[in-house]
């Protein structure tokens, strides 16, 4: 097993590795979650940053303006997956979840 820690510095759970974990699930099928019993998770309070590419803002947020092709940028989404904000750094995508009461959460 491993110790992660969030986006705070908090510790987590242990996690197991990947090993570790397919070798327990062996033959064990894993269950999908509803986008609405995800929004639940957390109550309004957890949300993820995900890098994302400039070619990808259209598709999340239709309204903003034309982006240059080829930039890195870091969109915040809600539990759900709903997007929230982008910006060109992940430490501004950290300090708008904070400032909005939110718990940043790694997502691979």
């Amino acid at each position: 097993m491993m110790t992660i820690t969030d986006n705070d510095g908090h510790e987590e759970l242990d996690k197991f590795t990947v090993e570790e974990s397919r070798i327990m699930n062996k033959g064990v099928h894993s269950a999908s979650i509803s986008r609405e019993a995800l929004a639940q998770l957390g109550d309004g309070q957890i949300a993820y940053i995900k890098t994302i590419r400039s070619e990808d803002v259209p598709a999340l947020f239709p309204q903003a303006p034309q982006i240059a092709p080829g930039l890195k940028l870091f969109a915040l989404h809600a539990a759900d997956g709903t997007p929230i904000m982008i910006t060109d750094s992940r430490e501004a995508a950290v300090a708008n979840a904070w400032s909005n009461e939110l718990q940043t959460l790694s997502v691979h």
